[in-house]
């Protein structure tokens, strides 16, 4: 006999599926002070391989715009404009979001997002960047000391150098302490995550993460990429040599670019180089890719360049996030991975990874991230 379903049934089966279908739904009403009328992305950002990915584009009218999307559970999330000037980072803690920001002040303070979560991101975030623009303060000094004829083995250089590695270890100390302690388990997340740090030192206080919040699938997901990627690398990574010094002469790269064929970093000498080690499948290094292409974007007509260096080893996934991410500049690969020539000859363990070079070819900065790229850039271009 068939079963008879009620209009009352069917009532409450159609309001529970849309109430299935709303949740996790949120939306964000914001407003860019000095903003262009121009197209805005909200995007999300995964730590892992998986690169971030658009979820909502609005128009940005009078500096004011609206954007949705949907999250099963507290993710990181990141606004970003189409000149690629200014990106911004939050979390979805609630269903309805405001947020400001005003271009015509510093990027790190410019901006707030509403929640007890994102004001715990902001914080954190002007933290690390007041410790990054320190440590490429200190990166400078040692490069001053190498073009006066100081050695690595001079007292004075090594106690910069102590003092650059002591800065580092105490905010790795600040970061895996605030993971502990904040109550948000993205920001607990993102936390643990930029410290300045091997990888596989993330998996200890990931696994800390995964207790407290177990049923967070990004955590999880985290902490089975590092165990992934410190396998991979243990598996095929050639031993780097020592790492190339600033005040070396940049290692000679000479690699395919993105039409098979062959291009040298010696080709572009005469200008300021950023050689910027990256992948496809880096999350960190495609969130970077903004604030590279916004640096290349102010400083291209200053005899000043990128060279993009893969660890890519899918040409296809290379090329496209080379197109999705708008990176206009010379890109060369020779799709190993993590065997890649790239990695013995700079002596790197981590990606994203960059070093500046000057018109004659030395290494004159290394790892400039965010502010402190535009910062040295800025030194440099006068």
């Amino acid at each position: 006999m068939k079963k008879i379903i009620s209009a009352v049934a069917i009532t409450a089966i159609l309001w529970s599926c849309n109430a299935g279908a709303d949740k996790g739904k949120f939306t964000l009403t914001g407003e860019i002070k000095s903003a262009t009328d121009q197209k805005i992305y909200l995007e999300e950002l995964y730590f892992s391989e998986k690169q971030p990915e658009v979820l909502d584009t609005g128009d940005i009218k009078k500096g004011k715009f609206t954007l949705a999307a949907m999250a099963q559970e507290e993710s990181l999330f990141r606004l970003r404009t189409e000149d690629g000037k200014s990106n911004y980072l939050f979390i979805n803690e609630d269903g309805n979001m405001s947020f400001t920001a005003d271009i015509d002040k510093p990027e790190t303070v410019n901006f707030s997002f509403s929640g007890v979560a994102n004001s715990s991101l902001k914080k954190l975030l002007i933290h690390a960047d007041s410790i990054g623009l320190v440590l490429s303060n200190k990166d400078r000094l040692l490069a001053e000391f190498l073009k006066a004829g100081i050695k690595e083995t001079d007292s004075t250089f090594m106690a910069v150098a102590n003092e650059l590695n002591s800065i580092k270890d105490h905010f790795s100390t600040y970061c895996f302490g605030y993971a502990d302690t904040s109550k948000s388990p993205m920001v607990s997340l993102f936390a643990a995550t930029i410290a300045p740090v091997e990888m596989s030192q993330f998996e200890a206080p990931l696994n800390k993460l995964v207790k407290r919040f177990p049923k967070h699938k990004g955590i999880a997901g985290a902490l089975s990429y590092i165990k992934k990627q410190a396998t991979a690398k243990t598996q095929t990574e050639p031993v780097p040599k020592a790492a190339a010094a600033i005040g070396d002469m940049a290692p000679e790269l000479t690699m395919t670019d993105v039409d098979d064929k062959p291009f040298s970093l010696s080709q572009l000498r005469g200008k300021y180089v950023l050689v910027d080690f990256w992948a496809s499948w880096c999350g960190p290094c495609r969130e970077e890719n903004p604030n590279v292409l916004a640096a290349y974007n102010q400083f291209k007509d200053k005899n000043f360049t990128v060279l993009g260096v893969s660890l890519d080893n899918n040409k296809q996934a290379w090329i496209t996030a080379i197109k999705e991410d708008k990176l206009n500049w010379q890109h060369i690969s020779d799709l190993k991975k993590w065997s890649s020539a790239a990695v013995a000859l700079y002596g790197f363990d981590g990606i994203p990874f960059n070093v500046l070079v000057d018109p004659q070819g030395k290494i004159i900065a290394k790892d400039l991230r965010e502010s402190a790229l535009q910062k040295k850039l800025a030194e440099v271009l006068k």
